[in-house]
């Protein structure tokens, strides 16, 4: 049984919620099929390395969202050798990615659990309309007081400004009875290290610590939140 005494649940969405993975994958093929442009193993990989080195440098306040994404197919295809902005294409991934809302396997029953017994809210990195697309296809908005999108913030994870835009919106709550839940130690745990609130990390891969952040609790899959909360 668990001893906490949280009122306010805060949620990352992909990699938490949504099976990003499988989302991101379905996107891709399908764009990549739409411009007939060649698609392997070895060009996911390449393009999975641009983007995740883009949005760490937009996690650290480096680059605009802008600059991620309108930059990384543009990057990917000077690699690969196709003579393409990536521009229009980007904006065909976004609709494509808007469509795809795959959850993990136990995440509405976590998310029906959690909504019985506190307030709950999303806060995500990325795109307005692709992510509110999302939520609504999977159900998940029905289940939130508010979704929080980086792009409509001005802000982003793990910004303290980020959240304080969060609670100010939220309005009266106690920080020390909130928690965040996440996969992403540079986002969501450092996020909520900065914005002075309890941590829970989702590590389903079970990866190591690699960065010097608080974790209050730690969990492997979402039913473990039940002994926690």
């Amino acid at each position: 049984m668990n001893t906490t005494n949280f009122k306010t649940i805060l949620l990352d969405a992909d990699g938490t919620l949504f099976d990003f993975n499988a989302c991101e994958r379905n996107a891709l093929t399908k764009v990549f099929e739409r411009y007939g442009y060649p698609l392997n193993d070895e060009i996911r990989k390449t393009y999975e390395s641009i983007n995740k080195d883009l949005w760490k440098q937009y996690e650290l306040g480096r680059i605009d969202r802008n600059t991620v994404i309108y930059s990384r197919f543009g990057d990917l295809f000077k690699k690969i050798g196709i003579e393409d902005d990536g521009i229009a294409f980007e904006d065909s991934y976004q609709k494509l990615l808007g469509m795809q809302h795959e959850l993990y396997e136990d995440a509405i029953e976590a998310v029906e659990y959690l909504y019985k017994k506190y307030n709950l809210y999303i806060v995500t990195n990325g795109v307005t309309a692709t992510q509110l697309q999302r939520l609504k296809d999977s159900t998940l908005d029905r289940y939130m007081k508010e979704i929080f999108v980086s792009e409509a913030t001005g802000f982003q994870k793990p910004m303290k400004e980020f959240f304080d835009y969060c609670f100010k919106k939220i309005g009266s709550m106690d920080r020390s009875r909130t928690m965040i839940i996440g996969d992403s130690l540079t986002s969501d745990i450092k996020g909520g290290n900065n914005a002075g609130i309890k941590t829970c990390w989702y590590n389903p891969d079970h990866q190591r610590k690699d960065m010097d952040v608080m974790i209050d609790y730690e969990i492997h899959q979402l039913r473990d939140l039940y002994q926690i909360l």
